[in-house]
């Protein structure tokens, strides 16, 4: 037999529903997805899809990670906040503390921390943010691994301070010529053709390269982790097709915290 080539994971926004209020498909997702960051009810999900997202990702064999965004459920975070440190580092700790709990309830532990929406695009390119997640999420425990882009100043700031890294590419987003993605609320900011999904996650994994959106290469040097959104329409024919591309490629997928 051909041996695996490349380890690589599949993560996915999940828990985003709200009260009454249902958004996404996590349980049809699930079986293709390796890694889940879990909505922590600061931009979506509440205490009980957070109880019962981290137990159906546990009874998939997936990892467990705290999504946490800025405080604006009507924005769905993707407005960003002027925060002091002390408050961002507080909101951050609520968060993840909040999902570790329920992980630890359910027999599981968190793998990663991965900021949501607004937070995770000012944290790539901010110092004193990026510092302030880094921190907070190094006080609650240090063997926590953070995800970032590549390049950014939050995946840079928190290997500095000796955490875990994964670099995280996004195959479902377009990207500008300058690395960072495109805003959703610009046309093609979202790719749902399920071919060029698993094109540009080949190209992210094989190579560190993605074309923007103007047809200029991006170097984005080592993917750890790709993600997939799973409020997209078919969210789960993308991450279905997606892993048994990346199978057939003779690359292996599983959590990213087996093998970084």
């Amino acid at each position: 037999m051909e041996p695996l080539k490349r380890k690589i994971d599949i993560n996915c926004d999940l828990g985003e529903s709200y009260g009454h209020f249902k958004v996404g498909q996590d349980l049809k997702i699930m079986p293709y997805i390796t890694s889940a960051n879990v909505a922590c009810g600061f931009h979506a999900g509440d205490p009980v899809t957070m109880a019962r997202t981290v137990k159906l990702a546990k009874k998939s064999g997936v990892a467990v990670g705290a999504h946490p965004g800025y405080p604006d459920l009507m924005g769905f975070g993707r407005r960003e906040m002027k925060l002091d440190p002390e408050e961002l580092k507080s909101y951050i700790t609520y968060q993840v503390g909040a999902l570790q709990a329920f992980a630890k309830a359910s027999g599981t532990a968190l793998q990663h921390v991965k900021p949501h929406g607004a937070l995770y695009n000012v944290a790539a390119r901010d110092n004193n943010i990026a510092r302030t997640i880094v921190e907070a999420v190094l006080n609650i425990d240090s063997k926590l691994i953070v995800l970032g882009p590549p390049h950014s100043m939050i995946a840079k700031t928190a290997s500095c301070v000796g955490l875990r890294v994964a670099l995280e590419a996004f195959a479902d987003r377009a990207y500008n010529p300058d690395g960072t993605l495109v805003s959703r609320s610009q046309p093609g900011s979202v790719i749902e053709e399920p071919k060029l999904v698993v094109e540009r996650a080949g190209k992210m994994i094989e190579d560190g390269t993605v074309s923007a959106i103007n047809g200029e290469t991006v170097h984005l040097g080592q993917v750890h982790t790709i993600c997939v959104h799973g409020d997209t329409p078919n969210a789960v024919e993308i991450a279905q097709i997606l892993k048994a591309n990346l199978l057939a490629a003779k690359i292996d997928v599983k959590p990213v915290g087996s093998f970084l």
